[in-house]
């Protein structure tokens, strides 16, 4: 699969139109029915590739973007989303700073 083409299991005789947000690999057990004796092999069914990563932030995307930016009345939701999200990056990446201008009391 190159950059761009479609997903290697996508057939549109069977799934229809294309839509980003599904995955069309075979289906396996959703995360929250794993029981703890089996999460070991779970994790191992999973494709640990940098493509598959790519492609399941790109999927959690388009279904982000399905369910609050492209609908028809859409609210100030999806703006908040990317300020508060952008407003927790960049004090993750400036802590080191902020650790250094607390004030401590001395007594």
């Amino acid at each position: 699969m190159a950059f761009g083409d479609y997903p290697a299991d996508y057939n549109p005789k069977v799934h229809g139109p294309y839509d980003p947000a599904r995955y069309y690999g075979k289906p396996d057990t959703p995360l929250s029915q794993v029981k703890l004796g089996e999460f070991g092999q779970w994790i191992g069914r999973r494709n640990k590739s940098p493509q598959a990563m790519i492609a399941a932030i790109s999927r959690g995307y388009w279904r982000w973007s399905h369910k609050y930016v492209q609908p028809k009345r859409t609210t100030l939701t999806p703006v908040l989303h990317v300020i508060c999200g952008s407003m927790l990056f960049f004090y993750c990446i400036n802590y080191g700073k902020f650790v250094h201008h607390r004030n401590y009391k001395y007594h």
